[in-house]
């Protein structure tokens, strides 16, 4: 066990039109919400900017897999653009499991008492907060850190 390392994180769940940011505190009590970038040719600079403002160490990006444990198209696009927020960032970038974090944010939404439509502009947010908040537990009942390091990525020495 290493226990867990302080200092704040991203949490990013990438989809085909929009890309959802939330980030923790340095403690990694809890996670909130970021913005919700639109996803393009500037999405892996805008996040690496938001890493610069907010200090993270780390980028957490969700890897979405089938509820069967299969990979899909999905997943390789999110790990394509994780490749490019490391090297926008040059931070390390590790591969979340986020098996129904999108699922868990429209129902929070939906409980909250958000329609579906109105909720389209923070649900990517929401799925961000989810997948990171449920790494950092991970991370601390642990000690380990949670999810795959690209190789292209470098730990902070």
């Amino acid at each position: 066990m290493t226990g867990f390392r302080r200092g704040v994180r991203l949490g990013v769940d990438v989809g085909k039109a929009r890309v959802g940011v939330a980030r923790c505190d340095p403690d990694g009590m809890l996670a909130v919400p970021v913005e919700t970038v639109a996803r393009g040719e500037a999405s892996a600079d805008r996040i690496a900017a938001l890493a610069v403002e907010y200090g993270a160490f780390e980028v957490l990006v969700g890897l979405p897999i089938s509820l069967a444990g299969n990979e899909t198209a999905s997943t390789d696009d999110a790990r394509t653009f994780a490749t490019e927020l490391a090297a926008a960032t040059g931070l390390p970038v590790r591969m979340v499991d986020e098996r129904l974090s999108t699922v868990s944010a429209h129902a929070a939404l939906r409980g909250s008492g958000r329609s579906q439509r109105s909720s389209r502009n923070i649900v990517d947010q929401v799925a961000a907060v989810v997948l990171l908040q449920q790494a950092l537990d991970v991370e601390k009942s642990t000690g380990i850190p949670t999810g795959a390091l690209l190789p292209e990525s470098q730990e902070p020495a």
